[in-house]
């Protein structure tokens, strides 16, 4: 499995993109490409890696905040544009199905309807579990301003946690249970953020999960001009397992992969 963070920054940052993760995982010999979030700033920054418009099986939209979901209507356009063909699975918290074909009808208005390949929506929540591009995926509700959900994918070798935005709760610490790779949103390094977690409290979580490695994104912006050095400092000190702040374009393998 492999994990490439597209972009790591929160909404108004004007140099890291808006958190998206591109994962790409091999089952049984089969090939599986999905999106975790689509923010404005993800589309191009997926096309630079990808040309090939049946590439992607699966769209993931943790909630409904425009810098986790508003770049999707570029990306079914372009699709669309370059002639895809492959169905494309779109999951996300209640309501996915409105609300994505609701913001494509108001960036493009007439274009959901001249879509030439099949859309299929898949409400989530945190009761039940799915399976999807060959992994199987579980969830559990964070704490934020709005419905979000974190995320567990399982290839059945490696598993993969990703937070969206929102603060841990007992259900996601549950969820994120003995990962290869966390990835979680920490806006500051301390503190607290109504609905967003801290650097410090991603560390407990981290621990309290057992994971193996853990990914800290969506960092704000100042806090990470003024306050990096501080948070280098910091990561350093954690021993019993890995923490880092991936940089765009960075990539995580978390077994021998071939694409």
């Amino acid at each position: 499995m492999k994990i490439t963070f597209l972009g790591v920054g929160e909404s108004c940052d004007e140099n890291y993109p808006n958190t998206c993760l591109w994962i790409e995982s091999v089952r049984d010999g089969h090939r599986s490409s999905v999106l975790l979030d689509c923010g404005f700033t993800a589309p191009p920054l997926y096309w630079r890696q990808i040309r090939d418009p049946d590439d992607l099986d699966a769209l993931w939209i943790s909630h409904f905040h425009g810098d986790h979901f508003f770049g999707t209507p570029a990306l079914l356009l372009r699709f669309w544009e370059r002639n895809r063909r492959k169905p494309l699975v779109l999951m996300g918290p209640k309501g996915v199905e409105r609300i994505i074909t609701s913001s494509m009808e108001l960036a493009y208005p007439g274009f959901f309807q001249k879509l030439n390949y099949p859309l299929h929506f898949r409400e989530a929540n945190s009761r039940e579990s799915l399976v999807c591009s060959r992994m199987n995926w579980s969830f559990a509700q964070n704490i934020h301003g709005q419905e979000s959900l974190a995320v567990r994918l399982d290839n059945g070798k490696h598993a993969v946690f990703y937070s969206g935005d929102g603060l841990f709760t007992e259900e996601t610490i549950s969820l994120a249970k003995g990962v290869h790779l966390a990835v979680h949103e920490a806006f500051r390094l301390e503190g607290h953020t109504p609905g967003h977690g801290s650097i410090y409290q991603c560390i407990e979580f981290g621990r309290k999960a057992c994971v193996q490695r853990l990914a800290l994104v969506h960092v704000q912006r100042d806090e990470r001009r003024g306050r990096h050095e501080e948070m280098r400092r910091l990561l350093k000190e954690v021993e019993d397992f890995e923490v880092f702040l991936p940089e765009p374009g960075d990539s995580v393998v978390l077994s021998p992969f071939s694409g």
